[in-house]
């Protein structure tokens, strides 16, 4: 009871020392000001950006397949044309000559041919009435010998005359000579036969080659008409109506640059090489390339991986195809390359919020009763504006983005919109 008692008297001491002091009980600190965003889960692209120089999909020299004249250029320089487009047109007039001088040489040889064939028909129709008149004679001579034998017979028996027999002696050896004579007869006949249609041969031999001079004669008349090979922007003229072309000349007319579809080269660092063949084996990967001063970029899909590595750069080198259907792509241009080579989703918050410490970064986290809590953070890749948070933070939590300075553990603070940029 006396405790008691003593408790409660220094209790009224104290009350009356406060009061007879004027001491009042310590404020709250005010709250602090801060900006806060929150940390958000997205599809963050995996980018590998470098420097790529635009090159056109083919370049193709137009020249002259014939000498002449140019009579006429149908395109202005620097004009876009399309594939099979008219672009010269040489004097075609000598080539048309030859064209004429071709056929008639065909026309003239296919009428000797003609005669050498009709020859050779009568050598041929020759042959037939020789072995004819041979196989006449020979069958009279058969029959002479017939005679002949018989009559030599009748003659031994003294019962025909002499004279009779020889007369048929006589007429057998005339038939042998006639026999003999149409053997030869034939032979000549068959080597005539034989020269009309070595003739025949040769005069169609004439002709085939005067079909081919006809048809040299018609490509060359073609050639005088030259035409673009693919769809295409040309380049310098080199030459202008008037101007006398060679054949083959070294300098070409023009040149003619594919621009639909173009390419972007690009070389990345060797590391990225793994990564690269892993993603692409997964399906086209996206290129976007991005000229000075352009508006927005390009859109086209990797298509060439180099097979070797640059060895004193360390390198590999990649093109990307681009449709290039308004023209945003020009060959030779300088160009900003993005190759993206997959999306994965991960929390983000904005870069000014990751603050250093001496554990490593960590954020500053906004509580439902507007204090603050320093949580320590793993970040990942740093963003144009934005850092990958692996580790430390969900999704929809609220952290500090400006005004730290200003904060410890516990803090309470006054969420400010953001500042207008």
């Amino acid at each position: 009871m006396r405790r008691a008692l003593a408790l409660l008297a220094v209790l009224a001491l104290a009350g009356c020392s406060d009061r007879a002091s004027g001491t009042q009980p310590v404020a709250a600190p005010p709250a602090v000001p801060v900006i806060a965003a929150e940390a958000v889960r997205k599809d963050i692209p995996l980018d590998v950006a470098v420097i790529g120089t635009v090159q056109a999909l083919t370049n193709v020299g137009m020249k002259a397949q014939v000498s002449g004249q140019v009579v006429k250029v149908h395109f202005n320089e620097g004009q876009d044309v399309t594939a099979g487009q008219l672009l010269f047109t040489i004097d075609p007039r000598p080539f048309e000559a030859t064209v004429a001088q071709a056929e008639a040489n065909v026309g003239r040889d296919t009428a000797q041919m003609r005669q050498a064939e009709a020859a050779l028909a009568q050598r041929r129709a020759e042959v037939q009435q020789a072995m004819a008149n041979l196989e006449r004679d020979q069958a009279q001579l058969e029959n002479a010998r017939v005679q002949e034998r018989r009559y030599k017979t009748l003659v031994e028996k003294e019962l025909v005359a002499r004279e009779q027999y020889d007369q048929f002696r006589t007429n057998l050896s005339a038939l042998e000579a006639t026999v003999s004579a149409d053997r030869a007869a034939v032979e000549n006949a068959k080597a005539a036969a034989l020269a009309g249609q070595a003739g025949v041969e040769n005069a169609r031999a004439v002709i085939r080659a005067d079909e081919a001079m006809v048809e040299t004669a018609r490509l060359n008349l073609g050639y005088t008409t030259i035409r673009a090979p693919m769809q295409g922007r040309t380049g310098n003229l080199m030459l202008q109506a008037g101007n006398v072309v060679k054949a083959n000349d070294d300098n070409p007319m023009v040149v003619i640059a594919q621009v639909h579809p173009i390419y972007v080269s690009f070389a990345v660092p060797q590391q990225h090489l793994a990564a690269i063949k892993q993603y692409q084996a997964a399906g086209a990967l996206a290129v976007r390339a991005t000229p000075t001063g352009a508006p927005k970029p390009a859109r086209g899909r990797l298509t060439f991986v180099n097979n070797t590595v640059d060895s004193t750069t360390g390198t590999i080198q990649l093109k990307g195809t681009f449709d290039n259907a308004e023209n945003t792509l020009w060959p030779g241009q300088y160009v900003e390359v993005v190759l993206t080579l997959t999306t994965e989703a991960a929390v983000v918050v904005p870069s000014q919020a990751i603050q250093p410490g001496q554990q490593g970064p960590y954020v500053f986290v906004v509580k439902p009763d507007l204090t603050v809590q320093p949580q320590p953070v793993e970040v990942g890749r740093r963003l144009a504006t934005e850092t990958i948070v692996l580790k430390g933070l969900a999704a929809g939590e609220r952290v500090i983005t400006d005004g730290q300075l200003r904060l410890v553990p516990g803090s309470r603070v006054e969420i400010k919109p953001p500042k207008a940029s």
